[in-house]
């Protein structure tokens, strides 16, 4: 059995078909539609969420997004969209993968939802604050040469390049030359140029 995306075309998904492309994986697409087919009954056995992206391989399921990169660069080894187990930067490109769905995520979604964290809170908060998580995002990005993991494009740099574009376009972001210069690097690929629905202005 092949691969198959549940999606939505305004959904993340969208991430995971560039992906997709990059890895010029096969793959069958089924789009849901909100509120009706995502909640219906026989999705809610395959996603309990009733949300979109959820990659289908077989008898494997995986509906989280940095899952799903993980997995398909793992899949895809050949490709090269992940560094080898023994390239000590495989942990950097896990760093990149958690912080993304992990503080960087929390943060900017309590950001758009007016949540503000106090100093006295941020000891119990993973990311702290904001600020902190926004200061850890540049110095990383600071680092980047010209990708997350220096010349090798990976899976980190679809998932953290995608939210970052949407992120700017939905004005959600404050822009910073070391996100410019990360995200002019992205644009080169010749994959996202063609499809620029993806995160065009």
């Amino acid at each position: 059995m092949g691969l198959k995306l549940y999606s939505n075309a305004q959904s993340r998904g969208l991430v995971i078909e560039w992906l997709l492309i990059e890895l010029g994986a096969e793959f069958e697409k089924i789009e849901l539609a909100y509120h009706t087919e995502m909640k219906s009954e026989s999705y809610l056995k395959i996603n309990p969420f009733g949300k979109v992206p959820t990659l289908v391989d077989g008898d494997v399921v995986i509906y989280e997004m940095p899952a799903i990169c993980a997995y398909l660069a793992d899949k895809f080894f050949d490709q090269g969209l992940a560094p080898a187990l023994d390239d000590p930067k495989r942990g950097l490109y896990f760093r990149w993968l958690f912080f993304a769905a992990g503080p960087w995520d929390a943060a900017t979604t309590d950001r758009a939802l007016k949540v503000e964290i106090t100093d006295e809170q941020k000891m119990h908060i993973g990311y702290g604050n904001f600020q902190d998580t926004y200061t850890a995002l540049i110095q990383g990005l600071e680092q980047a040469q010209p990708y997350l993991c220096g010349e090798q494009f990976t899976v980190a740099d679809v998932f953290v390049g995608s939210m970052l574009f949407w992120q700017l376009k939905m004005a959600e972001l404050e822009s910073h030359p070391a996100i410019e210069k990360y995200l002019n690097s992205i644009k080169s690929r010749k994959n996202l140029r063609n499809n620029q629905a993806l995160f065009s202005d």
